[in-house]
């Protein structure tokens, strides 16, 4: 199934400067280039990284300008030139004496997104955005399709077999995921039921249904597809590669709940699991510092438990939110990281 991505365009909006949406003050960053050509491979996050101290207040070193109309992106051999509008720094865009100079500002718009640079690294999340998914409660799980039976009474299965789901089946609806309950998530600290981790286990196609016995072929599985496993609607949320840089509306609090992965140890463009989510006013493009929980060490002299410092040590973009929780992408980090580290406010 094609999917089409949604790209960062870089187009007129003299409106957010007139609506005061930007007007802060950027730190640019020492050593920063006063032009710089895109190459392949970049991300907006990446340029933003040259001029900027902090990346994520890229949209307010665009300038914009109300009579553009046309939308452009921003493309490999593309030059960006740092320029001071009103003695504040921003970026223009020449692309030649074919297209011209142009004064950038940030919007959204669906395009392929093989034609320009997108904000983030897509290749981190995009297999993980088609098959990753929390689900809210318990109940919500139970009250999936499943699989009841496999082919002459096989208790497995794997991609290319026929095998068959029960349950409610949408008539509108031909492509289902295959999901297993997997860790059950709760607050560290108040212990409150958060949501629940459904493992991805493959994709089947609906081929025909009677009452509430649907015939299934299984198109996809990443392990033996097991009869219980529940089936849900395929999500079908375009990836989304324009995340927005910005700073969470609230105070955020949080932790590292999990790596949805499996490992451990957690380093540049992992993607982690944090417990803090809609209700806690994230929304996806935030972005949230992440401190290293400062070990507790024995002081020698004194014979007392001491807490060392927590010390700043990355950075993540949310990319999906759930109500409780959220996935993040880490976009840097000075030192490896762990479960249990902090999220707060950049």
């Amino acid at each position: 199934m094609r999917k089409s991505l949604l790209a960062l365009l870089l187009v007129a909006a003299g409106g957010l400067a007139q609506a005061g949406l930007v007007q802060a003050e950027v730190q640019l960053k020492d050593g920063h280039p006063d032009r710089y050509t895109v190459v392949k491979g970049d991300t907006l996050w990446d340029i933003s990284g040259k001029f900027l101290s902090q990346p994520w207040k890229w949209p307010e070193l665009w300038h914009a300008n109300p009579q553009i109309e046309n939308p452009h992106l921003i493309y490999p051999g593309d030059t960006l030139s740092l320029v001071y509008i009103d003695g504040q720094p921003r970026l223009m865009l020449n692309r030649g004496a074919s297209r011209g100079t142009i004064k950038l500002s940030p919007k959204v718009r669906s395009t392929p997104m093989a034609e320009a640079i997108p904000t983030i690294p897509l290749e981190a999340i995009n297999s993980f955005l088609l098959s990753n998914r929390i689900v809210n409660s318990a109940e919500e799980f139970a009250a999936q399709p499943y699989i009841v039976a496999g082919r002459q009474e096989s208790v497995i299965a794997g991609a290319g077999d026929r095998i068959y789901g029960r349950g409610e089946f949408a008539d509108a609806q031909s492509v289902y995921g295959i999901f297993r309950q997997g860790k059950v998530y709760t607050d560290p600290e108040t212990k409150e039921f958060l949501g629940i981790n459904a493992d991805d286990i493959g994709t089947v196609e609906v081929l025909a249904h009677e009452g509430d016995i649907a015939t299934l072929n299984l198109t996809r599985s990443t392990q033996e597809v097991r009869l219980g496993d529940r089936l849900f609607p395929t999500e079908e949320r375009a990836v989304n590669s324009t995340f927005m840089p910005s700073e969470p509306e609230a105070e955020v609090n949080g932790v590292i709940l999990d790596v949805p992965r499996g490992v451990s140890r957690v380093g540049q463009y992992d993607v982690v699991t944090i417990n803090k989510g809609k209700i806690d006013g994230l929304s996806e493009g935030n972005v949230l510092a992440i401190y290293k929980t400062g070990e507790t060490v024995r002081d020698r002299i004194t014979g007392e438990s001491v807490k060392i410092p927590d010390e700043r040590s990355g950075l993540l973009m949310v990319f999906r939110t759930y109500e409780k929780l959220s996935y993040g992408l880490v976009l840097y980090a000075t030192r490896d990281l762990a479960l249990m580290d902090k999220v707060k406010n950049p």
